[in-house]
């Protein structure tokens, strides 16, 4: 793995227009986020910078670009639990971002009192899933045959990290 100079910071509204292009060209790559339709920056600051549900959200920031961001919410079904979403630029994959941002969403998470963090997977996502599973999630679950927007059936790994 090549490691680039990052740092991690909370996300702020300033960070929204980076952050939408960032994730909208991962979801023009494709297969390997749940997203299938681009957002735009009032989506991007209602559901990942500033939601109700928020514990927090961290941005990297690498050789002075935006590399990446991760979303840590409450789950409002369990008690306990926290959802997570992370998305790093196609360029800066496997380049530590995403070690440097989960060490700062971890601590948030414990700062929270949260028990137990879920990453749902699509199955496909060969990256997400040993990306999770290198942080130390472990599999728990398996939503099966979740359509994409296509119809495509696609399973959905659940996974969980336990503190």
């Amino acid at each position: 793995m090549i490691t680039i100079n990052t740092r991690v910071r909370p996300a702020v509204s300033a960070d929204a227009a980076q952050m939408v292009k960032l994730l909208n060209a991962v979801i023009a790559a494709g297969g390997t986020t749940a997203h299938q339709t681009p957002l735009d920056v009032e989506t991007m600051r209602s559901h990942y910078i500033a939601p109700p549900r928020l514990i927090a959200c961290h941005v990297a920031i690498s050789n002075g670009r935006l590399s990446g961001f991760q979303f840590l919410g409450t789950d409002t079904d369990r008690e306990g639990w926290a959802i997570i979403a992370t998305f790093v630029a196609l360029d800066r994959a496997k380049m530590g971002v995403g070690q440097k941002l989960f060490a700062a969403t971890r601590f948030a998470a414990k700062e929270a009192g949260v028990k137990t963090i879920d990453a749902t997977i699509r199955a496909d996502n060969v990256g997400g899933l040993k990306y999770y599973g290198g942080l130390g999630f472990a599999d728990y679950d398996v939503l099966a045959q979740v359509p994409l927007r296509d119809g495509t059936p696609v399973d959905r790994i659940r996974k969980r990290f336990d503190f």
